[in-house]
């Protein structure tokens, strides 16, 4: 218990702790353990993702809701034979697990909602707009939209595929691994022209996080 204590504490950003990516219905209903096999690496990860991609969300839209983050290799596991929206281990694009890999093959993702996006997709609000936002300002690697809220998976790995998938209609592919986008920035900009600037949030100055594990 004092380990997981611990780990829970780990600052991976300005804005996010190791904790809030530990929760999992998986493991409150069923039992199953979330504890990383290399807390090591799953925090390394878990830190560019982070620092690269939540938190400039968390600084322009307010406060995001992690659906879910982390996932140990059983729990995974545990989910994808049960049928609990969790891919195979080996799969590719299972981001979940922090820990799985390094090097060039290292992946960290995390399922979110943005309650400010959230509000304007449940009045009618075209997904697009929030991909391409997200495709014009971050440095992501995939993206996957769901019906509920415009949840997303969003991926960080250290040479970004730079993919969208949806299963909101249009469904399937809207950005395909080393292609431009169909729609010109001009276009894109547009689109979610009414967006709150970027990174515009004003918060307390913080200090530099110490990178220790």
């Amino acid at each position: 218990m004092r380990g997981l204590e611990d780990l829970g504490r780990v600052r991976l950003s300005g804005h996010f702790f190791m904790r809030d990516f530990l929760y999992s219905e998986i493991n409150g209903y069923h039992g199953v353990q979330n504890l990383p096999r290399d807390p090591d690496l799953a925090i390394a990860h878990g830190r560019e993702l982070c620092r690269l991609l939540l938190d400039p969300l968390e600084e322009t839209f307010g406060r995001i809701a992690i659906r879910s983050g982390y996932r140990s290799p059983e729990l995974n596991a545990y989910g994808n034979a049960h049928r609990l929206n969790c891919a195979a281990n080996d799969n590719p694009l299972e981001c979940h697990i922090w820990d799985r890999a390094s090097g060039g093959e290292a992946i960290a993702g995390t399922s979110l909602v943005i309650p400010w996006f959230a509000d304007r997709y449940a009045q009618g609000r075209d997904w697009r707009d929030l991909a391409w936002w997200v495709h014009d300002h971050l440095p992501y690697s995939e993206m996957w939209f769901f019906p509920k809220l415009a949840a997303f998976n969003l991926v960080w790995r250290p040479v970004p595929l730079r993919t969208i998938s949806s299963y909101i209609a249009p469904r399937g592919t809207l950005l395909r691994a080393g292609a431009e986008p169909d729609l010109p920035l001009e276009a894109r900009q547009r689109a979610y022209g009414d967006f709150p600037p970027f990174r515009g949030i004003s918060y307390p100055a913080m200090p530099e996080i110490v990178q220790q594990a």
